[in-house]
């Protein structure tokens, strides 16, 4: 497979560079390789979206660097480089240039002319896609002269800019795949792929229960390959996607285009071509009845590693072991000990190398209910390695947690004890202590902890009649992988509802990451932007946990839901038999709704969670034509400890408005409180209501817990408590000393 790749990729070179032309963004087209039509499409990359962070080109720091994939389905026939950038006026033209490699070949040199000092300026750098791989490298070499004899590389003039807006144009071609599970997830996913995963789900018709649970399911583990991309998945009923997708049908049920395909005999997994396009795959999930596609869709989630062919059958998939709570593969576990290499995403991610090596950040996903605000920090053990510094210079290491400074330690040179020692391992400095703790209220869901060494570099300068020159040698510097942070023993408990957990991290549904305590209602005969929602979500919160809604619960009768002890996620519209609930603090139907407002939002929640700002003060009732949509949560009315969450729209463009904000996780952190309204015009969140709480604590915690909001309270609760025993014991003490003193005593 690989050697007809790159065949075929030399092949398209051989047309691609006579293909002149500036790149046309997400332009989709068409070229002739012989007497077959080979589809493209032109994609600007802007480095802002590549490389958000990167910094000026400096003399001590003189590279930079964009990364980009492509998909195992496409080549790269025409690349460019667009690069906008701004020098220094103080750089000495011509001599000054900067150098352009890919994949570490250079590409070209772009000389900095006089005119162009101090002004922006855009140049075009042609690269040959020839050497374009699955993961590639645009670097940027900067070579920066301020005069002719004796420099200065830490001179404040030795700068070069390079523009956010500076950019890749790629043109793709498609490249005929075989139909080969093998690759799978590929193509329809593909982790090369940095956009927003769209797979599209087919079903003959409205489905069942039964069919959206295997169609969600599998869902969900798309999302967690997606991870940070983005996920959405657009239903189509009886007709084919224009885009690798995925079909469900059974042998009494499927669409037209499957008519006569064969029956199956057993839950079958199979890839196939698009019939009007070779180059578009489609995913048939194919089964004797509705069950067969749910264990189709287990054997995706379970036994993926083991496809390969056309067409599998899946026999079975048994359980071994149940879920535990707060066990997702994306959150730090916080029942031991973490060691930071089992954070690590990639190889490489603890080094660094350079006169200034770049900061380096660990991900740390925590559950949302992590009872620690009166904890006085989570510990962390920090051992790290570094190139020594010649002097005790002031070089140091800074830790800083979300941008917040957390502790800086001194990079201490070399010991001196007759002979040079190299520093191997070095514990972070605290006198009679190896630890560092982070202040819990530091700590939100999603967390970034970042190490950066910050070395004052000695560079020896001089004057032109005494030039001193020096070779600069970079540092290098690690964080062992050995490093551990704790979060064990901390208690689950948080006040509920809150919309900004769920949004965030799927609280409290990715409580057990397969979703087995969690019961989705749904419309009964839904529609396709309904079911659009209902996989986007699921999709989502597997994205936020890393494993696959295996053991979700999917049911379209209020009825079903009362007595269970379970989370619900409701789709769709309250049932009649909530619509008087007194948690429910919006409602609507078509064009009819009202909502209940607080006397006032509180700018920090967290702070009083049963404030009575958040108290409904008034009711209003509004008529209207235009599309709506919300996110409401309260607490179940059947068991005290569990939640709902409701996700309503009033119209298909309600639910395109609903499902705009589930796949977009910048608007999507903007849900909070317990209702949210998304309308044309944006987000608007509540806070209403009173709030429960979910998770345990002990009495004494809970009484501490409940009076902390209050401290003149606590105060006089305080005092009373020391006067009462003060005067308990002074009783004791009257007692004992009377008896000492009574004439009947005996000794």
């Amino acid at each position: 497979m690989i050697k007809i790749i790159a065949l075929f990729t030399l092949m398209l070179w051989s047309i691609g560079v006579l293909a002149q032309g500036a790149a046309v963004p997400a332009e989709t087209g068409a070229v002739a390789v012989g007497s077959e039509v080979v589809p493209t499409r032109d994609v600007e990359l802007a480095f802002g979206q590549l490389a958000p962070d990167m910094p000026a080109l400096r003399g001590t720091s003189p590279e930079g660097q964009v990364e980009f994939g492509v998909r195992s389905d496409e080549v790269v026939s025409h690349a460019t480089l667009n690069l906008a950038f701004i020098p220094s006026p103080a750089l000495l033209p011509v001599e000054s240039h900067v150098k352009v490699y890919l994949n570490d070949e250079m590409m070209g040199v772009v000389p900095v002319e006089r005119e162009q000092l101090g002004n922006k300026s855009r140049v075009q750098v042609p690269l040959d896609p020839r050497y374009i791989g699955d993961f590639n490298r645009i670097k940027l070499g900067f070579v920066g002269h301020y005069q002719r004899i004796c420099e200065n590389p830490a001179h404040s003039t030795l700068w070069l800019d390079v523009g956010s807006d500076s950019s890749l144009s790629l043109r793709y071609q498609a490249l005929p795949l075989k139909n080969d599970l093998s690759y799978f997830p590929e193509p329809f996913f593909d982790e090369r792929d940095t956009r927003a995963l769209t797979l599209p789900m087919v079903f003959a018709a409205s489905p069942g229960l039964t069919q959206q649970k295997a169609a969600a399911v599998l869902a969900s583990w798309f999302g967690a390959r997606a991870q940070w991309r983005g996920q959405q998945f657009p239903v189509l009923f009886n007709r084919l996607p224009d885009r690798h997708g995925v079909v469900f049908a059974t042998n009494e049920r499927r669409p037209d285009f499957l008519r006569d395909y064969p029956a199956v005999d057993a839950p079958t997994v199979e890839m196939i071509s698009h019939p009007d396009d070779p180059y578009v795959k489609l995913l048939l999930v194919l089964g004797r009845d509705d069950q067969d596609l749910v264990t189709a869709v287990q054997g995706v989630a379970q036994g993926s590693i083991l496809f390969r062919g056309q067409s599998v059958t899946v026999a079975g998939v048994r359980p071994l072991a149940p879920r535990q709570p707060y066990d997702a593969p994306n959150w730090v576990r916080t029942d031991r000990p973490v060691a930071f290499a089992e954070l690590q995403r990639y190889p490489g991610q603890l080094q660094a190398r350079g006169m200034e090596p770049s900061p380096m950040a660990l991900t740390l996903n925590l559950p949302p209910d992590l009872f620690m605000i009166r904890d006085l920090g989570i510990p962390m053990q920090l051992k790290y390695r570094y190139t020594s510094p010649k002097t005790d210079d002031g070089s140091r290491l800074v830790v800083s947690l979300n941008d917040q400074l957390l502790h800086t330690y001194s990079l201490r040179p070399e010991q001196q004890s007759g002979e040079k020692l190299l520093q191997l391992l070095m514990l972070q400095d605290v006198p009679g202590d190896n630890r560092l703790t982070i202040p819990a209220l530091k700590l939100g869901t999603s967390n970034q902890l970042s190490f950066n060494f910050e070395y004052a570099n000695a560079v020896l300068g001089g004057t032109p009649e005494r030039c001193e020159t020096y070779r600069p040698i970079p540092n290098q510097v690690v964080i062992d992988g050995d490093s551990t942070i704790d979060f064990s023993g901390y208690r689950h408990f948080m006040a509920m509802p809150d919309l900004r957990a769920f949004a965030n991290s799927g609280f409290p549904f990715s409580r057990l990451a397969d979703l087995s305590q969690t019961l989705v209602l749904v419309n009964k005969d839904p529609e396709p932007a309904q079911l659009g929602a209902l996989f986007n979500i699921l999709g989502a919160i597997g994205a936020h946990t890393g494993y696959p809604a295996l053991g979700v619960r999917l049911g379209d009768d209020w009825e079903q839901v009362q007595d269970r002890d379970l989370d619900v996620l409701l789709l769709g519209t309250i049932p009649a038999e909530l619509r008087d609930d007194r948690n429910i603090h919006l409602l609507f139907e078509a064009t009819r709704s009202w909502v209940k407002m607080p006397a006032r939002q509180a700018s920090r929640p967290e702070l009083d969670p049963d404030s009575e700002d958040d108290l409904p003060e008034s009711e209003a009732r509004i008529d209207s034509d235009g599309p709506m949509a919300a996110v409401i949560g309260f607490q179940s009315p059947f068991y005290e400890q569990r939640s709902v969450v409701a996700l309503l729209a009033d119209s298909d463009r309600g639910y395109q408005l609903l499902n705009e904000v589930i796949n977009d996780s910048g608007r999507r952190a903007d849900l909070s409180g317990a209702v949210a309204v998304i309308r044309e015009s944006g987000i608007n969140s509540l806070r209403v209501g009173n709030a429960y709480h979910v998770g345990y604590l002990p009495w004494w915690e809970r009484i501490w817990f409940l009076l902390a909001p209050h401290p003149l309270v606590l105060a006089a609760l305080t005092s009373l408590s020391v006067l009462l025993m003060v005067l308990v014991l002074w009783r004791v003490l009257r007692t004992l000393s009377r008896r000492r003193l009574s004439p009947d005593e005996r000794v």
